[in-house]
């Protein structure tokens, strides 16, 4: 790269539980900038899992992150030329990428469900992922077994 990395920017805590992980999720969900909406949505998740999950000694913040924690990948492939063919490498994953893809995955997939609100569909998602079912966290075992299955070609790593 000709340039200089361009600077991480500060995320703010977010005004209910005083995180930065869930400004950074809320950032993912949110569509057209409407970041209050995106708040909702991801507060009214928290309530619905609170209230089903009573028996669970845990927090819903805890449970969310725990959550996300089931889904984060810690492999993955890349396409690598090499003289004419495409290997499939399998490279580690760096831990800012790590929660990166874990968050969207997360509401990708929930999108993708079905259900009335999008606060239902991200807490049923949420569950899935924190009792290690659902499809964000198949996602992650596909991953995790596309890298085991190209380990062979792990020498191509750049």
């Amino acid at each position: 790269m000709r340039k200089t990395k361009p600077k991480k920017r500060i995320l703010l805590p977010d005004p209910k539980f005083h995180d930065t992980s869930v400004t950074r999720f809320v950032n993912n969900l949110m569509l057209q900038g409407k970041k209050s909406i995106a708040y909702s949505i991801f507060y009214d998740a928290l309530d619905i899992i609170g209230e089903k999950m009573k028996d669970s000694e845990k927090a819903p913040l805890e449970i969310w992150k725990k959550a996300l924690e089931n889904i984060t990948p810690q492999v993955e492939v890349k396409s690598r030329r090499v003289g004419g063919a495409n290997f499939q490498v399998p490279t580690e994953v760096r831990p800012e990428r790590k929660t990166s893809i874990s968050m969207k995955n997360l509401i990708l997939y929930a999108r993708k469900r079905s259900g009335h609100s999008m606060a239902e569909k991200l807490a049923a998602e949420i569950m899935a992922a924190y009792n290690n079912e659902g499809a964000a966290y198949k996602r992650k075992e596909d991953m995790h077994r596309m890298a085991e299955a190209n380990k062979a070609f792990a020498h191509f790593r750049f």
